[in-house]
């Protein structure tokens, strides 16, 4: 499973690019090219065993304007009875680009199983999260995305295949690294 877990994280950091946006004035973007990890606390039993990596783009989003992730990559590390196979994933992004190089927004991520359908894992950046990054660029300038951060709340919904997939926790979102902390 590890090793499964590594080629995974090697396919998407070559596959991975996202975007953000600029100041109310102007338009900019950001953009990276690794893979994110998502590791989840909080839950009980299948429920707390949850965690993968993901790689997507997002259109410009001008003036933290919400746009849809597409998605580019995804596998669970761990995805116990929850999610067996057949997931689906969606999401949207807001970031803003400010002068200082400080990138900042949010983040809704959602996976959906195949196998055992009904089952809804969202990962959300608000209202106790958000987005924290480094960009080469400013709120004039376009700019590579480095030292990514996401934070907030997931919510797994359906109990389907173990009675334990649903609950509540907090998650972060590492980009390019299995860990980080919450700025």
């Amino acid at each position: 499973m590890k090793k499964a877990a590594m080629l995974a994280l090697l396919a998407l950091e070559l596959a991975v690019s996202g975007c953000g946006g600029g100041s109310s004035t102007t338009s900019t973007s950001t953009s990276t090219t690794n893979n994110w990890e998502a590791q989840l606390s909080g839950g009980t039993g299948s429920a707390s065993e949850l965690s993968f990596v993901t790689g997507f783009t997002v259109a410009d989003t001008t003036s933290g304007s919400s746009q849809p992730l597409n998605i580019t990559g995804f596998g669970f590390i761990n995805a116990g009875k929850c999610f067996v196979s057949g997931e689906t994933e969606t999401g949207t992004a807001s970031l803003t680009t400010g002068s200082t190089n400080q990138v900042t927004g949010s983040v809704t991520y959602t996976v959906t199983s195949g196998t055992p359908s009904g089952n809804t894992l969202t990962l959300t950046t608000s209202p106790h999260g958000g987005v924290s990054a480094t960009s080469s660029g400013n709120s004039t300038t376009n700019g590579t995305l480095s030292s990514g951060i996401a934070w907030g709340d997931w919510q797994l919904t359906g109990g389907q295949g173990d009675p334990s997939c649903t609950g509540t926790g907090t998650f972060i979102m590492c980009q390019n690294a299995a860990t980080c902390t919450i700025p």
